[in-house]
């Protein structure tokens, strides 16, 4: 089966594995071996695949004029697109860019969603089949660090996508020592607060960065789940809301409904006093990744979904 993802990205070919900036996007087609086309340059291709797939960048207004579609349609057998952000994020933008949204899912034969939360809200607002594409990490060239662990590493800044505020008073129960990583809507005034922010780093820094630390705490808004994901594999015990796949799944015992942070305060509070439940996490949500989230289980999956019609 050929496919061909298509992002706001500006190469041209597949995905090494040994990518070091091996993000959500660049782990789904290296996974998949498929060809990542920039969006922008479709009408000049001319071999043919089975499946495209495209992800609709934040910022649309650029691609109100080109014939996405059509152009689509003209090179691959089967169209489909991935969620970009939360399940509500694009209704940030113009009226404009809403409509013409909506209008492309619409034309899709397949739209594909991060959480059990998004195939519901999908599905309402079209007539088109939604399935998972599961979070995937390509783990070859991970390096981690082999010291003791110590501190908290808080999955995002005080912004609303991210609800750093909430992640930050939870981690502050399990530790002082609290780091975060840096985006682009990260506040001036953040870096006044008591945290260690981590510059931009490709994701395999990331992921050495993130293993010198003992815990994990996510209490944003749900979209892809990266943090969650990368915690489990790293063995690291997360907080988080239930409503994100990899959350749920991969720390049960650790997820509390979205804006529950009186539970959150509870379980934060045992594990840092417990360090035979923070071990027991530990395994547990290894354990979990393994069995839920390895590469070939989402080929298995994804496969699956592609050759039923």
């Amino acid at each position: 089966m050929r496919i061909a993802f298509f992002t706001e990205g500006n190469y041209i070919g597949k995905t090494p594995r040994n990518n070091s900036n091996m993000r959500a996007d660049s782990a789904w087609i290296c996974a998949l071996e498929a060809v990542h086309i920039p969006i922008h340059q479709i009408h000049q291709v001319n071999e043919t695949f089975d499946w495209g797939i495209v992800i609709i960048p934040k910022k649309k207004d650029h691609l109100f004029d080109y014939p996405l579609v059509s152009n689509m349609k003209r090179i691959c057998s089967n169209i489909a697109t991935m969620q970009e952000s939360t399940y509500w994020y694009w209704q940030g933008g113009s009226i404009q860019s809403q409509l013409w949204y909506h209008d492309i899912l619409q034309k899709m034969d397949l739209i594909f969603c991060h959480n059990d939360m998004d195939l519901n809200y999908y599905r309402g607002i079209t007539d088109v089949r939604c399935e998972l594409l599961p979070t995937v990490m390509v783990t070859d060239h991970i390096k981690s660090f082999d010291g003791e662990r110590k501190g908290v590493m808080v999955g995002g800044n005080w912004v609303t996508a991210y609800r750093g505020f909430d992640s930050y008073l939870i981690g502050k129960i399990l530790d002082d020592d609290i780091t975060s990583p840096t985006t682009g809507r990260m506040k001036p005034d953040e870096t006044m607060l008591d945290i260690n922010h981590l510059p931009w780093i490709p994701w395999s820094q990331w992921m050495y960065e993130l293993s010198k630390c003992k815990y994990g705490v996510q209490l944003g808004t749900a979209a892809a789940g990266t943090f969650n994901l990368n915690c489990a594999y790293l063995g690291i015990p997360c907080i988080g809301y239930d409503n994100v796949n990899t959350q749920k799944i991969l720390h049960p015992d650790l997820s509390v409904k979205d804006g529950d942070i009186t539970s959150a305060r509870k379980l934060a509070s045992e594990l840092a006093n417990n360090e035979d439940l923070y071990n027991q996490y530990s395994k547990t949500t290894r354990e979990n990744f393994q069995k839920y989230y390895s590469e070939e289980i989402f080929l298995k999956k994804v496969k699956c979904i592609l050759n039923s019609k």
